[in-house]
């Protein structure tokens, strides 16, 4: 019988449900062999995979964030409740203020490279859109106004 070998590889942008995911997959293969070989891989496996999920639930820090076009925010509150957290205001703080409770290693390399693509993706769209309404609709001459080098 060949013998099954137990990786548990983890990226370093695996979410919380994945990790618990993988988790519960070695954990079955850990139950189900009667190798010893196999069973201490497995649990090597399962150490690496509780140890970035303790990790994973580190402590979040409080995150401010102006943002005051009104698409990009909408953007961001909607990825930001998808990735399940909760974005407030303070009292007296500007509907351009958003606060996020996350944890940095999480904004840094998931959460904020995410939105960054997400938001160059939506200002491209917006642009195109605006561009293909105005043309079809009020002019099709979209260039800048020319540069005026005398007084009138």
């Amino acid at each position: 019988m060949q013998s099954r070998k137990f990786f548990a590889f983890v990226r370093i942008d695996m979410t919380r449900e994945e990790i618990i995911a993988k988790l519960q997959k070695v954990e079955a293969l850990f139950h189900g062999t009667n190798l010893e070989g196999e069973r201490m891989a497995a649990q090597s496996a399962l150490d690496r995979l509780k140890a970035q999920l303790a990790q994973e639930a580190s402590v979040a820090e409080e995150y401010q964030f102006s943002l005051p076009d009104p698409w990009k925010r909408k953007l961001f509150l909607a990825l930001a409740r998808r990735h399940g957290l909760k974005p407030y205001r303070l009292p007296r703080q500007r509907t351009s203020t958003v606060m996020l409770r996350i944890a940095k290693r999480q904004l840094d390399h998931i959460f904020w490279p995410e939105y960054c693509e997400l938001s160059e993706l939506l200002s491209k769209y917006l642009s195109d859109a605006t561009d293909d309404i105005i043309s079809r609709g009020v002019h099709g001459d979209l260039s800048e106004a020319p540069e005026q080098r005398t007084l009138l």
